[in-house]
Formats: structure tokens, C-alpha cells, sequence
């Protein structure tokens, strides 16, 4: 999500089922109103230090991720605590009794969360390691994924990805690289809907040369 510290005037991102664990480029979007990030791997709430100083967050579903942990009371009395400006969290409305009641009961965050570099560039919190993906997130996230691929090409004039082609990832293909792959592709699909009639005719003639370039190889390496 790294490509949100470009784009500091979104006000919706919708993230759900994207393997992600690092909230710090949300912390530029100062515009930013409603956020959800349902299924993903945040293992710590103190990723909500970076969500604190965003002045129009009123909408955040956070729920299914590591960081809600075992005790809900805990969870949303501590979201709301942090993030007394919101007025929905996890699809239900928050209250004032509630957020009264967060400042006993929930817990203050003012430090970011540790993290380590790893090999290949990964990020991973030193609280715990990030959830792999279940199966069931790794479906819904290609079904999204090829759903909003396609979308883009037909508004290109171009022939929808067939599942087997867009699934298909090398046979040495590392976890990392995979997530690297999904995020890039989720960031070009998010960028793609900034753009005007002229923006999105000068990138269907770049796709197109791109894949002349591909087919070409292709046909040499036959």
C-alpha cells in the first residue's frame, strides 16, 4: 500500500483481503474518511498510531485481523480510544456511552510498532510473525483482484485475463515476491481509477506496446 503516500486527497480505500500488515503510508492521506481493511494480516494495534493524526476518519472495519485478538471488549474500547473521531467501526455504529467508557478501559497508543527489515523487503513485526493467508482469503482476494483486472481492460478495449492465466505465478515464485506481485497490481488497478479519458487512452497505447514486446518473446523463446 505503499503507493497511499502518493495520494494524500483519497478519501475511501477499501484493502480487505490483501495480506497486509503495515498501516504507516496510510498516516499521508489526510483527506481520508472511510477505510476498510477487513482479513488482513495487522498483527499489532499500535498500527494505529498511524491513523491517529488523520482528522476525517469516521469509518474503519478492521475486524478479522490478528490484532483483535481474543477479548473484542479490549479491541474496540482500544480502537476508540485512539480513534475517538469514529463514528462506524466494523459495520456498527459507535456510541458516546462507548467512547466514555474507552478512555477506562482502552488502551493508549503513543508509539508506532517495532518492525525488522528481512530478506527481499519483506516487513514482519517483532510481536509475532504476519498470518499466512488462509485459502478462502486467497480466493477472494484473486476473485477481486481478477474482477477489477478485467474491469480496467474492457474500459481499454482489451480481452478479459483468463482465471488459469492470472493465477499463475512461476514455480519459483517466493511468498514475498507473490504479495510484492499482488500489491503492485492493486496499486495500478487503484491508481487507474484517478485517471481521465486521456490519461487512461496513453496507457492502453503503453499496455499495448508491452504486450507486442511479451508475444515477441514469447515467439522467440519457442
Amino acid at each position: 500500500i505503499s503507493i497511499c503516500r502518493d495520494l494524500p486527497n483519497i478519501e475511501v480505500i477499501t484493502f480487505s483481503v490483501n495480506g497486509i500488515s503495515d498501516l504507516e503510508p496510510l498516516n499521508q492521506c489526510q483527506n481520508l474518511s472511510e477505510l476498510y481493511l477487513r482479513k488482513n494480516n495487522i498483527t499489532s494495534l499500535n498500527e494505529l498510531f498511524y491513523l491517529k493524526k488523520l482528522p476525517r476518519l469516521r469509518v474503519l472495519w478492521l475486524s478479522e485481523n490478528p490484532c483483535c485478538g481474543s477479548d473484542p471488549h479490549r479491541y474496540r474500547m482500544t480502537v476508540l480510544r485512539n480513534l475517538p473521531s469514529l463514528q462506524k467501526l466494523d459495520n456498527q455504529a459507535v456510541t458516546e456511552e462507548e467512547l466514555s467508557q474507552a478512555l477506562v478501559d482502552g488502551e493508549e497508543i503513543t508509539v508506532p510498532p517495532a518492525r525488522r527489515s528481512v530478506e527481499n523487503g519483506c516487513l514482519e513485526s517483532t510481536e509475532s510473525s504476519a498470518a499466512e493467508s488462509t485459502m478462502e482469503s486467497e480466493r477472494e482476494l484473486l476473485n477481486f483482484s481478477l474482477e477489477e483486472t478485467n474491469k480496467i481492460r474492457e474500459e481499454l478495449g482489451m480481452k478479459p485475463v483468463r482465471r488459469d492465466k492470472f493465477s499463475s505465478f512461476s514455480p519459483g515464485e517466493t511468498d514475498c515476491n507473490r504479495k510484492k506481485r499482488n500489491n503492485i497490481l492493486n496499486a495500478v488497478l487503484l491508481l487507474m481509477k484517478e485517471l481521465d479519458a486521456e490519461g487512461l487512452e496513453i496507457v492502453q497505447q503503453t499496455v499495448g506496446r508491452r504486450l507486442q514486446a511479451f508475444r515477441k518473446k514469447e515467439l522467440q523463446e519457442e
